[in-house]
Order: C-alpha cells, then structure tokens, then sequence
C-alpha cells in the first residue's frame, strides 16, 4: 500500500494546551511508533489553543487498517486517556509530499 500521510489539528480545550501536549509525547507518541507510524512533527499554536502533529504510514495493511489496530489494542486501552477529555474539535486532512 503507498503511504499515507494525515495533518491533524486539534483544538484542545482552555488551559489544557500544554497538558495535552506532555501526555500525547509520553504516552501516544511511542505506542504510534510501536504500531509502525511514522511522526514528522508537532506544534503548538497557543494563539488558537490547537496541537497540530502529522502522522504517517505505509505497511502492508494499510493506514485504516492500521489505525484501527492501534485504537483497539490493550496498549491503547490502558493508556486510559480519552481525547474528548482534551479535544473540542478534531480536524484530519490527508496530505501529499510534493517536495
């Protein structure tokens, strides 16, 4: 399967910026990187109050597929850290390389 490539942006509700931050590096980053995700960056935009990262992957059964495994499995389950505590909106655009 080609590789897919995701911007997220998400509007993190007041005052838990930097919370959400600190938590998606410690506890969501390495179990993506366990799952064969790839993640190129993250920002901060404070002025807004979103988190903005990009994410990718390119294995054999695909990002979906893939994404789907990540959310069901016990690794995620026990993370007991659920986005809608943080996130008032979530916005997913897939993206191209063009350089």
């Amino acid at each position: 399967m080609p590789r897919t490539t995701q911007l997220r942006i998400y509007t993190v509700r007041d005052g838990l910026l930097d919370e959400w931050a600190a938590k998606w590096r410690e506890l969501i980053v390495p179990l993506r990187l366990k799952f064969g995700f790839e993640i190129q960056g993250a920002w901060l935009d404070r002025e807004r109050n979103r988190f903005i990262w990009v994410i990718s992957y390119d294995g054999p059964e695909g990002f979906a597929e893939r994404n789907r495994q990540y959310w069901s499995s016990p690794e995620r389950e026990r993370m007991n850290l659920d986005p809608d505590d943080y996130l008032v909106e979530t916005e997913v655009r897939e993206v191209e390389t063009v350089i």
